[in-house]
C-alpha cells in the first residue's frame, strides 16, 4: 500500500466521522526495516517515524537526521530506565510510559535538560501478563501521578491482543482518556488503523502497510 493511499484512507475515515485528517498523526513504524525502504518514505516527504528499540534507532537515525530536516521520532516500544537518557535525547515523543520508576526518571531528566519529550501512558487494555502497560483499573491513579511530576502528558496508548476485536480495546482506551481529560489516543496499526480513527485515534502506528512485510531473519 502506498503512502498516498494510506493518507487517502485516513482522510476518508476522518471525513466520515466529522474529523480533520490533520488532527491524525501517521507514525511510519520503521522497526527492522532496511535503510533503503526508510529512505524511500523519507523521499516522499514523510517525517514522522516510530521505532521500538532505542538501540536500533541509534544505529539508524543520526545519518538521516543530517540529510533530512524536520524529523520527529516516536518511541513505541518498551523503555528500560537505563536507556531513558538516550531516549529523551533521540525521541520527540515516548508512547510507553507505564510505571512510576520510569516516570520519575523521565521527570528527573526533564529537570536536568530543561525540556522533555511528550509522553503517552501505555495501557494494557487486554490485561495480558506478557505485555507492558498499566492495568485499566490502575490507569487513573497513574495518570494523576504522572501529572504530579509535571511531564507533558498527551494521552494514552494501547496495543490490543492479537486475537480479540480491536474496537473493544480502542473504545476502552478512549473512555479512560476522556474521564482523565486526555485528548491523545495512540492506537491503531496496519490492519486496524481505520477502526482506530473511527473511535478517536489521534496517532496511528503503521509499519508493514507502508514499508512492506518485515524480515526478521
Amino acid at each position: 500500500m502506498s503512502l498516498s493511499e494510506i493518507n487517502a484512507r485516513i482522510a476518508a475515515v476522518a471525513q466520515a466521522k466529522g474529523r480533520k485528517s490533520d488532527d491524525i498523526t501517521l507514525i511510519a513504524v520503521s522497526k527492522v526495516q532496511p535503510a533503503e525502504r526508510v529512505q524511500a518514505v523519507l523521499e516522499q516527504g514523510h517525517r514522522i517515524f516510530g521505532e521500538n528499540r532505542v538501540q536500533e534507532a541509534q544505529g539508524r537515525w543520526p545519518d538521516f537526521q543530517i540529510q533530512y530536516d524536520g524529523l520527529h521520532l516516536h518511541l513505541i516500544g518498551p523503555l528500560q530506565t537505563n536507556k531513558a537518557r538516550t531516549a529523551v535525547e533521540m525521541f520527540g515523543t515516548i508512547h510507553t510510559l507505564d510505571r512510576p520508576k520510569l516516570g520519575k526518571r523521565l521527570a528527573d531528566l526533564a529537570q536536568e535538560r530543561g525540556e522533555s519529550p511528550d509522553v503517552f501512558v501505555q495501557v494494557n487494555t487486554g490485561e495480558e501478563p506478557q505485555k507492558a502497560g498499566c492495568l485499566p483499573s490502575e490507569t487513573d491513579a497513574f495518570v494523576s501521578e504522572i501529572r504530579g511530576l509535571d511531564l507533558p502528558l498527551k494521552g494514552l496508548m494501547c496495543i490490543p491482543p492479537v486475537d480479540e476485536e480491536p474496537s473493544l480495546h480502542f473504545a476502552l482506551l478512549a473512555k479512560i482518556a476522556e474521564r482523565n481529560g486526555l485528548t491523545g489516543l495512540s492506537m491503531g496499526m496496519s490492519s486496524d488503523f481505520e477502526t482506530a480513527i473511527a473511535l478517536g485515534a489521534t496517532h496511528i502506528r503503521v509499519g508493514s502497510a507502508i514499508f512492506g512485510a518485515r524480515d526478521y531473519g
